[in-house]
């Protein structure tokens, strides 16, 4: 079995590591231009892209829990039906985004404090990059059904085919046709369109069999579209939890100043690292979970957790030990400002306890994605998250910055306790 769970995890972790590369080329490429408007407007653009796809993420997870469930109980018809039902409301949701660009794009520069230059070359940016919507949430049902179907090889090979059509792509535009903001854009939308290809082609080659047992009628049936819509909007609304912590983290940084901001940057960028090699085991956790719970195999899925979550202490351990070891060696790679240095050290012992606070959360959250337990992560999440901002504000007063990252820790911590004691009522546990 533990062979198994890193089949699933290994490839997970490497889609994982390759997902902000596609940002990060941009970034560098828009770099060699000679403006830092250029640089500006991609991160804009880029982080408004960002937040519209994590809210719409509950494609890939609710499609992975039932696909898993699915494979597992060998109903073949219905593994079929998970994917066009996946694929089809996401390409709904990015019709309706398509129609509402306007709207979006000036909300959304409202509430965005940047300059005029900045603002017109991220809307060059984002008027291309809106036309990639259908392919990024159809992708996401693919990537989704796909890890359901026990193969996280799949996302690995479309993540790593992407970032090479976004460089050669994004290369051409820039610098032989001399194209710039709209070079780059332009890349973007070919890489994403290149992934939802591929995924076509590899859904083709591998699973052709299914093809036969479509049928629309009961794609679109409405008992599995409501059971979709419920596990969905569960995903959905604990996914704005996430982000409403995760903004207000950084926004809380922001008003204390740049200093702080820069050091809390560079600190979570730490947490980021051990989130991605953490979502890996999510994933398998999704996939394997599902798979025993549709196979009624209650014994495989107990041995399963127990060593998942095996996996996840020791992995935790060697964290915590390379970055009491290593973690300021890595801020130094990424800044040469003595100053923020000197501020980190003030606030790293926060980071030394992430692994252990936080990795529990992540594992739960993919068991009970895969039992498609999606009520109670979500009634968790509500718990954490008005945890985290009750002790912020009680705290902050004469704690500072410290209250911050102490909330969050906490806020981690308690993720993974709720999950745990709600495990035993949802899922036997």
């Amino acid at each position: 079995m533990n062979k198994k769970i890193l089949q699933l995890a290994i490839p997970s972790i490497i889609s994982n590591i390759t997902v902000p590369l596609l940002g990060l080329i941009d970034v560098a490429i828009v770099g060699h231009l000679g403006a830092a408007a250029y640089i500006g407007a991609i991160a804009v653009g880029g982080m408004l892209f960002n937040m519209i796809y994590w809210i719409f993420g509950f494609l890939r997870m609710g499609t992975s829990g039932m696909t898993a469930q699915a494979y597992g109980k060998r109903d073949f018809d219905e593994m079929a039906r998970i994917l066009f039902r996946s694929v089809s409301v996401g390409l709904f949701i990015a019709l309706c985004l398509l129609l509402l660009q306007y709207p979006i794009r000036l909300f959304a520069f409202t509430l965005l404090d940047s300059t005029a230059e900045v603002e017109q070359l991220a809307t060059v940016y984002f008027n291309i990059c809106i036309w990639g919507v259908p392919a990024v949430l159809g992708l996401y049902g693919f990537a989704g059904w796909f890890i359901g179907m026990q193969n996280s090889r799949f996302p690995m090979f479309i993540a790593i085919a992407q970032n090479i059509i976004n460089i050669i792509a994004s290369l051409s535009f820039v610098f032989l046709l001399n194209m710039k903001v709209e070079g780059v854009a332009l890349g973007t939308l070919i890489a994403q369109y290149g992934g939802l290809l591929m995924a076509i082609i590899l859904w083709m080659h591998a699973y052709r069999k299914l093809r036969r047992r479509i049928r629309w009628k009961e794609v679109l049936q409405k008992k599995a579209m409501k059971r979709f819509f419920m596990v969905n909007s569960d995903i959905f609304f604990r996914t704005l939890c996430l982000v409403t912590v995760t903004v207000f983290f950084t926004s809380s940084g922001a008003k204390q100043g740049d200093v702080i901001l820069a050091v809390n940057t560079l600190l979570m960028q730490l947490f980021t690292l051990f989130s991605y090699i953490m979502d890996g085991f999510a994933y398998a956790g999704e996939a394997l979970t599902g798979r025993y719970i549709g196979a009624q195999d209650g014994k495989s899925l107990h041995r399963f957790i127990r060593l998942l979550f095996r996996w996840g202490t020791g992995l935790s351990f060697v964290f915590t030990l390379l970055y009491s070891i290593a973690g300021k060696y890595f801020l130094e790679l990424l800044t040469n400002d003595a100053e923020v240095i000197h501020a980190a050290e003030q606030y790293f012992y926060w980071v030394l306890a992430i692994p252990l606070a936080g990795f529990s959360a992540f594992l739960w959250d993919g068991i009970f994605i895969g039992a498609t337990a999606t009520r109670q992560m979500l009634y968790s999440m509500i718990v954490a998250s008005g945890c985290f901002f009750i002790i912020y504000y009680s705290f902050h007063g004469f704690m500072g910055n410290h209250a911050l990252w102490m909330a969050f820790i906490i806020y981690l911590s308690l993720r993974g306790f709720m999950e745990m004691i709600l495990a035993r009522k949802s899922i036997g546990m």
